[in-house]
């Protein structure tokens, strides 16, 4: 007997925040019925985790094995390589912008066109690298709107750890979060080599110490792609969402 899939719908949102149409990918789950409530997962890189991630075809299974909430996942894709940089990096000229546009455009937005619990811990965002970096940094922004974040292989930076000692509510922010054992020398679209373990190793402890209910782990050989990334996506939906 084959495996019912989930439908993903194409859209183009309006931003005011950031003055353009956003393109959406929208998965809706097998049987999805306005008669019943579903949890949110929001990604950034929104493309690549619905074809590099397969994140798509792992909440089919998942969900067809009943170990996982009923969970809409909406992905929002990047233009190009700048585009990404300027609303991901948190020096970007629409990292503000982008944030904005999550929080009260378009989850406002999803709300009102799908049956979503309307609590942070039904809502969750998620991204690999960058696209880890500004979801963490918006869920640390609006903590009582996003209750949970996963994080691949985030940026961590100066401003990234600022934000996350002087956030005054771990307790309401679950945090996945894996790292890449092999990432230390990552070469990124600007031509720069950076070491994303070392970061990510001292963000780790200082979310410990600050008390955030949180999952890290460092992917043994894992590096710096979807291929580490795609074979942790069961997990991270488990962590999230699992029954």
């Amino acid at each position: 007997m084959s495996r019912q899939t989930g439908t993903i719908i194409d859209k183009t949102f309006h931003s005011e925040a950031l003055q353009e149409e956003v393109p959406l990918l929208i998965y809706l789950p097998p049987a999805f019925s306005p008669l019943y409530k579903y949890s949110l997962l929001i990604a950034a890189d929104g493309k690549d985790y619905f074809q590099m991630g397969r994140i798509g075809r792992v909440a089919d299974r998942l969900l067809e094995e009943d170990k996982i909430e009923n969970t809409i996942i909406v992905g929002v894709p990047y233009r190009n390589s700048e585009d990404r940089w300027d609303k991901y990096d948190p020096d970007g000229e629409k990292f503000e912008a982008y944030k904005r546009f999550l929080a009260r455009e378009l989850l406002p937005y999803l709300e009102e066109e799908y049956p979503t619990y309307h609590m942070g811990m039904s809502r969750a965002l998620i991204g690999d690298s960058l696209g880890a970096t500004v979801s963490l940094m918006t869920a640390l922004d609006y903590p009582h709107t996003f209750g949970k974040a996963a994080l691949h292989s985030p940026l961590v930076n100066e401003r990234v750890m600022e934000a996350v000692e002087q956030f005054s509510y771990p307790h309401l922010m679950h945090i996945y979060h894996v790292i890449g054992n092999k990432e230390t020398a990552v070469e990124t679209t600007r031509q720069d080599v950076i070491d994303f373990l070392t970061p990510n190793r001292e963000l780790n402890l200082l979310m410990e110490s600050q008390g955030f209910p949180s999952f890290f782990e460092e992917i043994d050989g894992g590096e710096h792609t979807w291929k580490s990334w795609q074979a942790d996506m069961e997990r991270t939906l488990l962590w999230l969402f699992g029954k």
